[in-house]
């Protein structure tokens, strides 16, 4: 078992603070992991597969609530559309200036999985490896049935209660932040077509065949349009989260990658 130094950060932002959590080996090799988390994701919600990618790879980790999410502040208004491709340009941008990042590895799930594409496309000099897990490329049916399903989910009693453990008074936002969006009329032409042939790098793409939130064609769509070499692995039975549901899996597919 590989000893890891852990430590967390606050970084300032023109709309707020930031929170940041990194995990690094003794022995760092390689450049730093970014993790970006899914529409009702923070750092806490990782759980402990950070600290087990460290140990993994032996590569520095290192993960943010987005502004509106876990332990960073409020968002002062509501996401727009494009709200996926200005990460690159906002949280990701401060986090790199924050911390002296050159070159990086970035690994996003979910929605984080297309923002991460768009930090691999905006820095392509710096961005050496891309990594995407359950990803969406485009707005699927698939999607947002999964999408609607889940906010009746949270319709019932103590269900938003689950979000307020990690976000706080902030969880009402981040649920719709998450489906207003989603199934806003605004949205639905939008795709990671014009982000993805600016990605250079290298590209592995996971995604679990039982995934509620998007069939298979999403990997399939980030591999056709990429400009870099990629892989998909489909992870048989496996659902949304396959670094909840296939932890082991999901390490190996990594470290075979970015050896």
């Amino acid at each position: 078992m590989i000893s890891l130094n852990t430590c967390e950060h606050w970084i300032d932002t023109a709309q707020g603070k930031l929170f940041a959590q990194e995990w690094v080996p003794l022995q760092v090799q390689g450049a730093p992991i970014v993790l970006l988390h899914d529409s009702l994701g923070c750092v806490a919600l990782w759980r402990d597969f950070p600290a087990r990618l460290a140990q993994a790879t032996g590569h520095r980790v290192i993960a943010y609530d987005r502004l509106g999410f876990g332990r960073s502040d409020a968002h002062p208004g509501r996401l727009r559309l494009g709200f996926v491709e200005d990460e690159a340009r906002q949280g990701f941008t401060a986090l790199r200036g924050y911390f002296g990042i050159g070159e990086f590895i970035v690994f996003g799930h979910s929605v984080g999985g297309g923002m991460a594409v768009a930090c691999a496309a905006l820095f392509a000099e710096h961005c050496v490896g891309l990594i995407t897990e359950s990803a969406q490329a485009f707005v699927e049916a698939r999607t947002l049935e999964g999408i609607r399903a889940a906010e009746l989910q949270f319709a019932e009693p103590g269900q938003l209660q689950r979000l307020e453990r990690y976000h706080g008074g902030k969880a009402e936002w981040v649920l719709r932040a998450w489906v207003d969006n989603w199934l806003g009329e605004d949205f639905a032409a939008w795709s990671l077509d014009t982000v993805l042939p600016q990605v250079r790098c290298p590209l592995l793409s996971l995604h679990g065949d039982d995934d509620e939130f998007g069939s298979h064609a999403h990997p399939q769509r980030l591999l056709a349009l990429a400009a870099g070499p990629g892989t998909m692995r489909l992870l048989p039975g496996c659902g949304h989260v396959p670094h909840r549901e296939r932890a082991e899996e999901v390490l190996v597919e990594v470290v075979q990658f970015l050896r």
